[in-house]
């Protein structure tokens, strides 16, 4: 019958763990190469019948069974959340441990933006175990204890256009994407920028905004906001070793210096 086929589909997908090259909120279906996320197995054991789940169960082998078991009985990762309605989008980090409750009424709304990089050992080397990045959840109880509310998210490239009207509903959106990690995860980094540009023309702030990190992301950009009142007058840039020799040789003559 057609839900036998579908509990088949569903069956299989419990088989395995999702490897490292999957987000860990996304379970994989067997044969085709087709998958199902456990919001849609969920919808199918939603609308079965008992009989349907009852041939089902009658046609799992004790490993099966005792796999399922434990399946039920291990704790289950909550969808983050607050003041926006994020479950659209997959739910790709296993838990959001330390991150404090959302305010009930947040002054504004905000989202970290993250990137799992599917073919990399914990989704890259900025992440923890869970799926977030290691400074996420320290960045977004910040602002929660500022009064507004930080959501995190992760950006899967398949979403791209259902990720970015979830985005719509924020205020404020901090990505925290290394640079290249979106390339090594299959998507486009120049489609992700182009869809902040439309965020950030929309009055939403974006920090940083592609623009800035395309202009202001490498280290001599000290030097263009010397003269500021953020920046320091003797901050100076050298791109030969014969203007390095002279001109840092000098300067140490009157104080200490950082290189970068």
């Amino acid at each position: 019958s057609f839900w036998l086929k579908q509990f088949a589909q569903a069956r299989a997908s419990l088989r395995i763990r999702p490897p490292l090259s999957q987000p860990p909120g996304r379970l994989v279906a067997m044969g085709g190469g087709a998958s199902s996320t456990p919001k849609e197995i969920g919808e199918k054991i939603g609308e079965a019948s008992a009989d349907d789940l009852k041939a089902l169960l009658a046609g799992l082998g004790e490993e099966e069974k005792a796999k399922l078991k434990a399946a039920l009985a291990a704790p289950v990762a909550e969808a983050a959340s607050g003041p926006v309605d994020v479950s659209g989008l997959t739910r790709v980090a296993k838990d959001d441990l330390g991150l404090l409750a959302q305010p009930a009424a947040p002054t504004y709304k905000g989202a970290l933006a993250q990137i799992y990089v599917r073919g990399a050992p914990f989704g890259g080397s900025d992440k923890s175990s869970n799926g977030h990045r290691y400074d996420s959840v320290p960045f977004a109880n910040g602002m929660i204890n500022s009064g507004m509310s930080c959501q995190l998210i992760h950006y899967v490239h398949e979403e791209h256009d259902k990720f970015f009207e979830v985005a719509k509903n924020f205020n404020f959106i901090i990505v925290r994407c290394n640079p290249g990690q979106i390339k090594n995860d299959g998507g486009d980094q120049a489609k992700f920028d182009d869809g902040m540009r439309v965020i950030r023309k929309a009055g939403i702030q974006v920090w940083p905004s592609p623009d800035v990190m395309e202009f202001m992301g490498a280290k001599d950009a000290l030097c263009k906001v010397a003269t500021l009142n953020i920046g320091l007058e003797d901050t100076l840039a050298y791109y030969s070793t014969e203007t390095f020799t002279e001109g840092f040789k000098k300067t140490m003559k009157f104080q200490p210096r950082v290189i970068k």
